[in-house]
Parts: C-alpha cells; structure tokens; sequence
C-alpha cells in the first residue's frame, strides 16, 4: 500500500473497486460499478460550480464489499460519512454532492435531515470521528 497525499479538505472518496451491485461485479462492459460512480461523480461535479469546494477522489475498496458502490464523505475537522448501496449512476451522483456540499459548508459535518437530497437516505452505513475528537 502506498499512500498518496491530497489536500486536506471535504472530499468525496469513492471506492474505485466497488461491485456494481450486490449481483454482479461487474457491468456488461466488464467496468466496476466503483469505477463508474467516479466518472459519474467527475462529470456531475465539472458540471455544476455549486460542488466546487468538494474534491472528488478515488482509492481501491474502502473494505465494504457487502455495500456496493460506497463512498466516504470526509473534511478536516468534520464527522465523516461512509454510504453505499448506490447506483453507479448520474443521479446518485448528484445527490451525493449535493449532500457533501452542504457537508463542506457546515462547521462538524453534520447536515440537517431537511437539508438531505433523497438520493442519500437510507445509504448512510458508518459515521466516523473527525481525527483527534469524538462526538458526545
């Protein structure tokens, strides 16, 4: 394993690696559907200057294989996120930015549930501390 260095902020860390389903590993091109929901989420971003501040990353399994297509949802300072169960698809990845920019504008990292994009509910698995804290 070889780490690579990136800025330190919000940031949506797809797991490249991802089955495309809990059926099949991969599409019938033989992609992974991790490796699409990147370039899904590539191409949302570019398209839309209101994702501007979230960096869109990619790294081979986030070890949550049984919940395809996951990403991690982190910033310095701010609770992180862990989802999955999404389509490898524009519509996913649009409400996942839309969810990581009111992450990214938010001072912990937690967002209001009526600030929520219905195409994140119900894909939330893990929240995760912020490096040197813990939530009370």
């Amino acid at each position: 394993m070889k780490l690579i260095p990136v800025d330190n902020a919000p940031a949506v860390v797809v797991c490249n690696t991802c089955r495309f389903s809990k059926e099949e590993r991969d599409d019938p091109a033989g992609r992974r559907g991790g490796a699409l929901l990147f370039d899904a989420l590539v191409a949302a971003r570019a398209a839309d200057p209101a994702f501007a501040d979230v960096a869109v990353q990619a790294m081979p399994c986030l070890f949550a294989c049984t919940e395809f297509c996951t990403v991690h949802l982190r910033g310095p300072g701010k609770v992180g996120y862990v989802m999955g169960r999404f389509a490898a698809d524009a519509e996913a990845a649009r409400a996942i930015l839309e969810y990581a920019a009111h992450f990214a504008a938010s001072d912990t990292g937690q967002v209001p549930f009526k600030q929520w994009p219905a195409g994140v509910k119900g894909h939330f698995i893990t929240r995760t501390p912020p490096e040197g804290y813990v939530v009370e």
